[in-house]
């Protein structure tokens, strides 16, 4: 299976999207919105914001590894 490493964020708050790249030894906590400037957080029982507000879930999920 190959993994994505492009995923593109939606920001809840101003409904902003843009394309990012993830990373593959971490994952990420926060993200700030680019637009209204709102600090993203993953939702309760997710692992980073990819996993809430990406268009593709994070690499170790994807390889089916569970949260980081």
């Amino acid at each position: 299976m190959n993994v994505q490493l492009k995923s593109t964020l939606t920001c809840p708050n101003c409904g902003n999207q843009k394309e990012e790249t993830m990373p593959t030894t971490a994952c990420q906590f926060f993200y700030e919105c680019g637009h209204c400037k709102q600090v993203l957080k993953p939702k309760e029982g997710d692992c980073c914001v990819f996993c809430s507000y990406g268009s593709v879930a994070c690499p170790p999920i994807q390889e089916g590894a569970g949260c980081c």
